[in-house]
């Protein structure tokens, strides 16, 4: 293995000690069947700001922020992981 790949995986294997990757990977353990659905719903609250989101959707800003980051994880989990969504 080279130098640089070797310095690689120690990056990788930092980037799984995270909050954010725990966070990804507890959800798409817990609730494969909703990781697409709370995906959308990040990426609509990205397009849209927060707060315009929450009244559309009519939930508290809060709620639409623990979906954005949960969302976030989920990508982040899936992209450090390497595996695809279910």
């Amino acid at each position: 293995m080279s130098e640089a790949a070797g310095d690689d995986g120690a990056f990788l294997e930092s980037l799984t000690d995270t909050s954010l990757y725990s966070i990804g990977a507890f959800f798409c353990d817990r609730h494969p069947d909703l990781v697409e659905d709370v995906i959308s719903d990040s990426e609509a609250i990205e397009r849209d700001g927060l707060e315009r989101w929450a009244d559309s959707q009519e939930v508290a800003v809060d709620r639409a922020f623990q979906t954005l980051i949960t969302g976030l994880a989920v990508r982040y989990y899936t992209a450090i992981a390497g595996e695809g969504r279910p």
